[in-house]
């Protein structure tokens, strides 16, 4: 598999994740989204910067 396939293969896998939690739990997920929405930048950047490390972890494990 080359490099756009593998790409299109993770962002594609993304969107199905991303797109299950709106779709099977419409009012907790809404709920959820108001409360990080509140808290200050750098707390959000610290849960990005969280998300970002465990992706690169679980891909250098999985390769």
């Amino acid at each position: 598999m080359d490099m756009a396939a593998s790409l299109l293969l993770a962002i594609a896998l993304m969107l199905i994740i991303e797109g299950m939690f709106p779709f099977v739990f419409p009012n907790s997920w809404r709920d959820t989204f108001r409360r990080i929405a509140q808290r200050p930048p750098h707390q959000i950047r610290i849960g990005g910067l969280i998300a970002m490390a465990l992706g690169v972890i679980l891909l250098l494990i999985a390769t």
